[in-house]
């Protein structure tokens, strides 16, 4: 185990005691608040899909409030300092305050929901995204990971999926829409003290994840590495998480904020709290997350595209295949691979036997994909064009393509070795 010594950051003024402090200080009654007005509201102020869209948001959050409630006993158990324990505590209990919450405005002003947490559940299931469902089902996958394994890396890579991820990327991110269409039309003011009470918590949840894993990368400088294969993996997915039911755009667009607005607020929240955790995003080992070289309304365009172009999230269907689409999908793959670990520069080579053959020539600063083949290829991959998008999504493992046939490599065996390191899957 390495030890270094970190940059400084904006971690290092917070301290675990000042974060408990703010937690005894700021604790609230979800049983308390009021929801006489918002059901006035509801009824009268809000119109038949807007109801239909809030409550798909708001969904979203119910049962996430209630999943991290359910996970983070092992994150408890695995913290390596007392103060770090007592906090997460507290947090376990912040989850469950605001899973209440969202269950009592279920039940008592939408309606849905019977007389138990699991009936309200069960009633909001079917708004589940398919991002969503993947997003939570690797945190059920990662606290049972975190059951066996309390080292260091693992523990960094638990914190970056749940304070990074979910807390810093998603919920606060949804937490500003929501609170930014309420104060602007000056509804639901129960739910509004709900919402801006789960925000203050949730700050005080992500300023302790971004002093942790600071803390934890200065004790074993392996975390980055962790904190790296964990979001790009699960990036894949939790990409789609905010698509909407048919690609309805009018679901965010009717509360006044486009999905590229939304994307944009959750790449420039996860850049901000990794550079205040001392793991700046172009500092990360392997490929990069997202593309380096984009702002964060670029990113969030060129993520909205490839979801929408079938390349990313939910397979529905055949992926677009026509040359604007496929430009996109190879720019991407240029743009966020790395050669480092190459004897130079190298060309590699798709022939699919459904589309036009693309090729891409590999090299430190200097890496394009362009259409057509060229001679020189050091490594031929013959297979589907629907298939190389699958596993550039993350739908379809690269081994098990191999082993069936679906993926043929041809050329140097040294460069196909090399590809995990240079994509990154």
């Amino acid at each position: 185990m390495a030890v270094i010594d970190a940059p400084r950051s904006a971690a290092e003024h917070l301290s675990y005691d000042d974060l408990y402090a703010r937690w005894e200080r700021g604790n609230w009654r979800s049983t308390e608040l009021d929801f006489s007005v918002d059901r006035e509201h509801w009824q009268e102020r809000f119109s038949d899909f807007e109801r239909k869209a809030a409550l798909w948001n708001y969904a979203l959050f119910f049962w996430g409030e209630d999943a991290v409630a359910d996970n983070l006993s092992p994150y408890i158990d695995a913290a390596p300092r007392e103060e770090q324990k007592y906090f997460l505590a507290t947090q376990q209990v912040d989850e469950t305050r605001h899973a209440v919450f969202f269950r009592r405005f279920m039940n008592e002003v939408i309606g849905i929901g019977g007389s138990d947490t699991a009936s309200t559940l069960s009633a909001i299931e079917p708004e589940l995204t398919w991002g969503f469902e993947k997003l939570f089902d690797r945190l059920d996958e990662m606290a049972d990971e975190l059951r066996r394994d309390r080292s260091r890396p693992k523990l960094a890579a638990a914190i970056a999926l749940y304070h990074l991820m979910i807390e810093a990327t998603i919920a606060q991110t949804g937490q500003h829409f929501i609170q930014s269409y309420l104060e602007q039309r000056e509804v639901l003011p129960g739910f509004r003290e709900g919402i801006d009470n789960v925000a203050a918590d949730e700050q005080r949840h992500i300023g302790f994840g971004v002093k942790l894993l600071y803390d934890l990368q200065k004790e074993d400088s392996d975390c980055a590495a962790a904190v790296a294969e964990e979001l790009r993996n699960t990036s894949r997915f939790s990409l789609a998480l905010f698509v909407p039911p048919g690609w309805d755009r009018r679901y965010t667009e009717c509360f006044g904020y486009t999905l590229e607005e939304i994307y944009a607020d959750g790449t420039r929240s996860m850049e901000s709290k990794l550079r205040a955790a001392g793991m700046p995003l172009e500092e990360l080992p392997g490929p990069p997350i997202m593309p380096l070289d984009m702002t964060a309304e670029e990113r969030s365009e060129r993520v909205i595209a490839l979801l929408s172009a079938g390349f990313l999230g939910e397979k529905t269907g055949p992926p677009a295949a026509d040359p604007e689409s496929q430009r996109l999908l190879f720019d991407t793959m240029a743009r966020t691979a790395v050669s480092d670990g190459l004897d130079g520069p190298r060309t590699l080579q798709w022939e699919f036997r459904d589309a036009p053959a693309w090729h891409l020539r590999l090299a430190n600063g200097a890496t394009a994909a362009e259409p057509g083949r060229v001679e020189d290829a050091d490594l031929k991959l013959r297979c589907r064009y629907e298939d190389w998008v699958d596993i550039f999504s993350g739908r379809l493992d690269p081994r098990r393509a191999l082993a069936t046939g679906r993926l043929r490599p041809r050329g140097s065996v040294r460069t196909l070795l090399k590809l995990p390191s240079v994509f990154g899957g």
